[in-house]
């Protein structure tokens, strides 16, 4: 009726539950890790040089922004 020792439940689950909480402790990937993961597992290669020319497109924006008016002052 009463049992005296602590009862395990991690030794009830089946072996995929076990895992499924082990992973889902283990801490977050940055979004970079995501990112890598996400091309290697599914094989999309071809969005990397979208995605350097996003980035690259918002780095100018963002130059133009704060260096522009220091190259250009009489406008």
């Amino acid at each position: 009726m009463d049992d005296p020792q602590p009862h395990d439940q991690s030794a009830d689950q089946p072996p995929i539950d076990r895992q499924f909480a082990e992973e889902a402790q283990q801490p977050a990937p940055s979004l970079w890790a995501e990112y890598w993961d996400f091309l290697v597992h599914n094989k999309k290669w071809w969005l990397t040089p979208i995605i350097v020319i996003i980035l690259l497109a918002g780095l100018l924006v963002i130059l133009a922004s704060t260096v522009g008016p220091f190259i250009y002052p009489g406008l």
